[in-house]
């Protein structure tokens, strides 16, 4: 996805953390939005790191994730996160996977 399509996505799908009619959230405000993004910022970049990759926020409504050869993939919601960790690293992430359990226990801060 381009930068400009990352910027004009939409906000409200169900992974992003915001108030939405009709369903329980604790994130009710502005503060606690950040705080739960910062949250899923910090154990997305637990798992991604196995690979070498890193995920931030752009312009407070999408994503990033950059490789450490310097490729980047700007996209709108988490649930884009997987496939292209997956392209970015060339290789799958599969949460089964004895080595990122080890990896993770051993890394677990």
């Amino acid at each position: 996805m381009c930068s400009l399509c990352g910027i004009l996505g939409c906000d409200d799908h169900w992974t992003n953390a915001v108030d939405r009619p009709g369903v329980y959230t604790r994130n009710r405000d502005s503060q606690s939005r950040r705080s739960e993004t910062l949250r899923r910022l910090n154990a997305a970049n637990s798992v991604l790191s196995y690979r070498r990759l890193k995920l931030d926020l752009w312009q407070g409504r999408s994503y990033v994730l950059s490789s450490p050869t310097g490729a980047s993939s700007v996209f709108e919601a988490l649930s884009h996160l997987w496939p292209e960790a997956e392209t970015l690293a060339g290789r799958d992430f599969d949460p089964l996977d004895e080595n990122l359990i080890s990896w993770m226990e051993e890394h677990r801060s």
